[in-house]
């Protein structure tokens, strides 16, 4: 097989022929005979192959490069060092390094670094067959353990990481629905008696919370040009995926079907909706709507609760006031004015902007929640691989990344207070107002 510098040197040897006959053409002062169209024609033709080649060959070599990177003490990537060596011999030590061996291991005549074997552990298996190999799991595992790690939303969930071959599972939760006697508890009821009266027997009443893994899976497109460069390579599809998944999760907690996918609050059945004040104005929030939503929250639920808004309702809470006599006094923020630091609270629980809620003026643009009470299952982690070949023509690399999960508000419907006439629940809404 020749060298890219010899067939380099063919396609030279072409192309002069090529010029050599438009060279006589011109000083016979004559235009291309047919033969002479035909044989450039040719010559070209063979030009085109053999750059094809040429642009293998190199490719080749680049990975083969990359190969040599990946086995040697000291990982090198296009003179760029990445930036900690490996401890163990048999782990990666970093998810960059891991993503440029893999590359190489699938593409023409690269070899497979025994590593990418033991990348795999735990629930994790290889997919050679594929053209991919699943991601260390520390390294992708630290994606979904920032995603659930951090946030004013995800860490308040209550969340069971199942092990083995399990794909759901079943949760006994009190099935309350009143609060009234004989009711609490789906059942339970105590009396004050005599001594020697006759006791009445109740017993608790359950509902199955049935949870099973739904499938979130992301992909992502990597270019050649960014595999040669680890720490860009990892900081990218890192931060990217950990700022995705956690946004599809929040929204599947909050506006989730059920069906496929998380069972979200605004679509279960203990969703309370508070009523809009009489003659309201569309597409406006009053502090009367804030009183009337707190009222519907369960009051053992008001320490963990947070306020949940879309970002349209931000400009009626920095408005929002009590009329006191002729003035009044902000709510929302303190009452140095504007030009102080805003509390970001209301009736003492952080108000925070999300993307997930409805625009100013419908359901769920502002919501009360204790999320707490949201019951969620995973599968532990995330499985990852990569492929060359989806996207080979493309020179790019595709990553896929797969997160099982699933969850669910823990009451099924809201409950009739022991006094009182509104029903309350763990999740409050404000009706449209439209």
């Amino acid at each position: 097989m020749k060298t890219i510098q010899q067939y380099k040197d063919d396609i030279k040897v072409l192309m002069k022929k090529a010029g050599d006959v438009d060279a006589v053409a011109i000083s016979e002062n004559r235009d291309l005979s047919k033969s002479e169209i035909n044989l450039k024609t040719e010559l070209f033709d063979t030009v085109e192959e053999l750059n094809t080649i040429v642009s293998n060959l190199e490719r080749q070599d680049k990975v083969n490069a990359m190969l040599e990177s990946c086995t040697a003490p000291e990982t090198i990537i296009k003179n760029k060092t990445l930036d900690t060596p490996a401890k163990d011999k048999n782990r990666f030590s970093s998810f960059g390094e891991q993503m440029a061996c893999v590359m190489s291991a699938g593409a023409p005549g690269g070899s497979v670094d025994p590593r990418l074997f033991n990348a795999a552990s735990g629930l994790n298996e290889t997919t050679p067959s594929d053209g991919g190999f699943l991601v260390q799991s520390e390294f992708s595992n630290e994606i979904i353990k920032n995603v659930w790690d951090s946030g004013m939303i995800l860490p308040r969930v209550s969340k069971t990481t199942l092990s083995g071959n399990k794909n759901g599972m079943k949760f006994n939760g009190l099935d309350e629905t009143s609060r009234v006697d004989g009711s609490r508890a789906g059942g339970i009821r105590a009396y004050w008696a005599a001594e020697a009266a006759e006791k009445t027997a109740s017993k608790p009443k359950f509902r199955h919370i049935d949870l099973k893994l739904n499938k979130l899976v992301g992909l992502c497109y990597a270019t050649d040009e960014l595999l040669d460069d680890a720490s860009a390579l990892a900081q990218t599809i890192q931060e990217g995926f950990r700022d995705e998944f956690d946004f599809k999760i929040t929204d599947g907690i909050i506006n989730g079907t059920g069906a496929g996918q998380p069972l979200g609050i605004k679509n279960s059945g203990c969703l309370v909706t508070a009523s809009k004040e009489v003659g309201q104005t569309k597409e406006t929030l009053t502090f009367g709507n804030i009183n009337a939503m707190w009222a519907r929250l369960m009051a053992k639920s008001r320490p963990n609760s947070i306020w949940v808004i879309n970002q349209d309702v931000e400009i009626q809470l920095n408005q929002m006031s009590i009329a006191v006599g002729t003035g009044g006094v902000p709510v929302y923020l303190p009452a140095g004015g504007i030009s102080a630091q805003p509390y970001s609270t209301l009736f003492g629980r952080p108000v925070v902007p999300i993307e997930h809620c409805a625009t100013l003026g419908t359901t769920s643009d502002i919501m009360l929640c204790d999320f707490s009470k949201i019951k969620a299952i995973d599968k532990g982690g995330i499985q990852s691989d990569v492929s060359i070949h989806v996207r080979f023509v493309y020179d790019e690399q595709v990553f896929r990344f797969v997160y099982r999960f699933d969850s669910q508000p823990t009451l099924g419907s809201p409950i009739t207070p022991y006094k009182g006439t509104n029903t309350l629940s763990h999740f409050v809404a404000l009706e449209t107002r439209a």
